[in-house]
């Protein structure tokens, strides 16, 4: 345990399995925007303004 993998080995583990974690934590990254935000943008023009 602890075991550093190397390039190679980094590169192969991905390769067969795929990016199974992202390289960075949630609070890490930029916030998504609110839920509500993406349904506005793409409401269709037959469902009126608010």
């Amino acid at each position: 345990m602890g075991r550093e993998l190397s390039d190679e080995q980094r590169r192969r583990l991905d390769e067969v399995f795929g990016d199974v974690l992202p390289e960075t934590t949630k609070d890490e990254r930029e916030p998504d925007p609110e839920p509500e935000d993406w349904y506005e943008r793409n409401k269709p023009p037959h469902h009126g303004q608010r």
